[in-house]
Formats: structure tokens, C-alpha cells, sequence
């Protein structure tokens, strides 16, 4: 939909002779605001805006105005202006950190984490509150028997998470669970059937909807769903009232790459159209053949075994993040190169200097020229584009070789 309507703009702007803006067909910029707050500790890692409103979560206690003048006590959430900084009210109690947000109806968010208690309430790993009181809502009271939610998304009503867990109120769903949006049961229709006997337990680190909402991808320590193999990605047909496995899989990721690493896929993306995808790595290995510490490009509709379109190699650093829009797909890690398939925790022949951040040519796998630098540490470990550009979030205080704590704006 963003490409239709920036081509029908740019065609509107030159038909009536009027300038075309920068940011139509331009990938975001390398400065950025001055205005968002900062996270004071900890890490950030999850974002998502809902209007002007931008949700924050990680596992952190204290944020500042922009200026650092007022500081608030934000335990794992708090949210703030997207056209301001002003940091709002919003403060949910929770009793631990949170991996991931999703937009939910009627003003509120849903939030996924390793908590337990949500506003006084036993409630553990998913949760959905009020955008503006930050109280759990009365209906969705599901939570997991035990363990964490890493992965949240919304569509068509229904609710996708990914995590570490083997029930959700009560049913038994195998780290990956569709809920009502409404009321949270769990759809009965849809069970993965997710499995690793060979690495000892499953943990889906992300997963995506297509944005046509016809395909979900799931990714992390995974093995067989039911008696089919999906080593570490499994694809599902979203299009019939029962989902199913689709005829979709990539024996990409069956290399093992560092022994400690019981699944080293890390971050999964949609293109905005929906036909294509991207997954990045971690791993702490390097070679020309190794999908270890790469991102990756994988056609959506590709039928049976789906190979690379490209691969991008970091040479042994790792990238958590994904985000795309028309132009580039970003990814964000602590990675110090791009280009770099030879180069052993070092640039190799051909290699650029993309330091946190970096974004990639969807047609031709290759980085472009887009270089604002993050300073490393874990790294980035989320990135949300939108039209006011991308949001960048992590565990360090350096975007666009500027001051900005553990989360930034690039806009457009």
C-alpha cells in the first residue's frame, strides 16, 4: 500500500509541477531528531506506533526528556509523543522486561515479555493495556502456564506469539500460539506443532505476518512441525479457516555454526509488498558458505525447497534486526562490516565499514551507501520503519554520531 500511494503522489507532485519531497523513493536519513527521549539503562527491545504514540519496552527503569532535564521512573514500558518527545503518563506495572509489542484494537497495545504480573493481576508473557491508563484490559486475561513471549503480532483479528512456552491459558501450544484479539482463547483451528528433539526445547525468536496477512514465518530453535522438517524457519498458509504448513521450506539454516548456539536465527521481516523476506543471523562464524552472522533474502511464493536471492555477510558479527521499506532493507546488530563473506572478525577483499547499521539493495543484496553508524554494544535490536522514518532501538547511546539513549529517530 506505501509504494501505491508514493507513486501515486509522485505522480500527483509532477503532473502539477510541484517539487517531489526527499523521501519518495529515498531511503531514511543518516541524521537524527533531536527530539526523542532517552533510556537512561538497560536496553531497549521492542517499539511500536500507534497514531502519534510511541511504545517502548526492554528492560530498563528510567528514561529522560530530551534535554535530560525531567527524568521519569519507567519500569520495562512507557511510551511518548512521535511529533514531540514529550514523554506521556502511559506506565503499566509489570514485573519484568518486555520483548515485544503489537498495535491492538480500541486504543490499546499488546505486550509480550518474560513478566509475570501485569497492574496487580497474575498474567504472565502476553498482556494487552490500555494505550492511555496503562491498565490491563478486563477481557484479555491469557497468559502462559510458564516461560516468556519474544514475538508479537496482529492481524485479522487474531494475535500471533512467539516465544519459550508449552501452554497458553491452559491449551497446550508448543512456542507459537494465535489468540482472539477480542478475548484472548486460543484458536482451537491453528496448533504449529512445533517440535526440536535434536536441540532439547523449542524458542521461537521472532515471527512475522506477511502484509497481506496470508503467510506467517516463524523463526528460532525449531526442528520439525509435526513430521515435517523446518530446521530453524517454518512458513505457514494463513488463507484457509484451518492454517496450515506451507509447501515452503529452506534447508539454509541446517548448518551449525558456533556449538553454543542452539538456533542462531534471530530476526525475520516482510517486505511491503509481501513477496519476499528477510532473516538475519547471529552465530560467531565466518565463511562464503556459512549462513552464520548474514542477512538474507528469501522469496515469499517460491514453491517446495526456497534457496538465498542474495546473502550479506557481516564476517562473525552478529545482526538482531530487520526493516524494510521500498527502497533498502535495514538491519541493525553489532556488526562492523557489510559485503564481507572473507573476512574473519575483520574486512575482508570487498568489504564496507557499516558500523550498527547498515542498509541493503533488495535487488541486489549488496549495502548501499546509507552509513549513520550506531555505536555497538550488544547491538540494535529493533528497528520499526514507518512513515516517519526508522526507529532504532538498542543498549547503547550513539545514533548518527550523536548522543541519543538506547533509542533514536532517522527520518525521512
Amino acid at each position: 500500500m506505501r509504494r501505491l500511494l508514493l507513486l501515486v503522489l509522485t505522480v500527483a507532485l509532477v503532473a502539477i509541477g510541484a517539487p517531489v519531497p526527499a523521501w519518495v523513493g529515498a531511503p531514511v536519513g543518516e541524521d537524527p531528531v533531536d527530539w526523542t527521549p532517552h533510556v537512561i539503562d538497560g536496553d531497549v527491545r521492542a517499539m511500536v506506533v500507534i497514531g502519534d504514540t510511541v511504545v517502548v519496552g526492554g528492560d530498563f527503569t528510567t528514561v529522560t526528556d530530551s534535554d535530560g532535564e525531567r527524568r521519569f521512573e519507567r519500569w520495562f514500558i512507557f511510551s511518548f509523543s512521535l511529533g514531540t518527545g514529550r514523554v506521556l503518563g502511559f506506565a503499566p506495572w509489570l514485573d519484568g522486561p518486555v520483548s515485544s509489542l503489537a498495535a491492538g484494537p480500541n486504543g490499546t497495545v499488546f505486550v509480550g515479555g518474560s513478566f509475570g504480573w501485569v497492574g496487580g493481576r497474575e498474567q504472565r508473557g502476553i498482556t494487552q493495556v490500555d494505550l492511555v491508563t496503562g491498565r490491563p484490559t478486563a477481557t484479555f486475561r491469557t497468559g502462559l502456564d510458564s516461560g516468556d513471549v519474544r514475538s508479537v503480532e496482529t492481524a485479522d483479528g487474531w494475535v500471533y506469539i512467539g516465544g519459550s512456552f508449552s501452554r497458553v491459558g491452559g491449551v497446550r501450544r508448543v512456542g507459537v500460539a494465535r489468540l482472539s484479539e477480542r478475548d484472548g482463547h486460543v484458536d482451537p483451528d491453528f496448533d504449529a506443532a512445533l517440535s526440536a528433539p535434536e536441540v532439547g526445547r523449542v524458542k521461537v525468536e521472532d515471527l512475522a505476518v506477511s502484509p497481506g496477512g496470508d503467510r506467517l514465518v516463524v523463526t528460532g530453535a525449531i526442528t520439525k512441525s509435526g513430521e515435517d522438517n523446518r530446521i530453524q524457519v517454518a512458513m505457514f498458509d494463513l488463507t484457509g479457516w484451518r492454517p496450515r504448513l506451507a509447501d515452503w521450506w529452506t534447508n539454509t539454516y541446517n548448518i551449525s555454526c558456533r556449538p553454543s548456539f542452539i538456533t542462531y536465527v534471530r530476526g525475520v521481516a516482510f517486505s511491503p509488498s509481501g513477496d519476499y523476506l528477510v532473516i538475519v543471523t547471529t552465530g560467531r562464524q565466518t565463511g562464503e558458505n556459512l549462513p552464520c552472522d548474514t542477512a538474507a533474502r528469501f522469496e515469499t511464493y517460491a514453491a517446495g525447497e526456497a534457496v538465498p536471492t542474495w546473502m550479506n555477510h557481516t564476517g562473525g558479527d552478529s545482526l538482531y534486526a530487520v526493516a524494510i521499506d521500498d527502497v533498502a532493507v535495514y538491519v541493525g546488530g553489532h556488526q562492523r562490516w557489510m559485503d564481507n563473506p572473507l573476512g574473519d572478525e575483520s574486512a575482508g577483499p570487498g568489504a564496507v565499514d557499516r558500523l550498527g547499521l547498515a542498509a541493503i539493495d533488495p535487488v541486489t543484496g549488496r549495502a548501499t551507501a546509507w552509513n549513520p553508524s550506531h555505536s555497538r554494544g550488544v547491538g540494535v535490536r529493533v528497528l520499526v520503519l514507518g512513515d516517519h522514518g526508522l526507529l532504532v532501538g538498542s543498549d547503547t547511546d550513539e545514533v548518527g554520531h550523536e548522543y541519543h539513549g538506547r533509542l533514536g529517530l532517522l527520518p525521512y
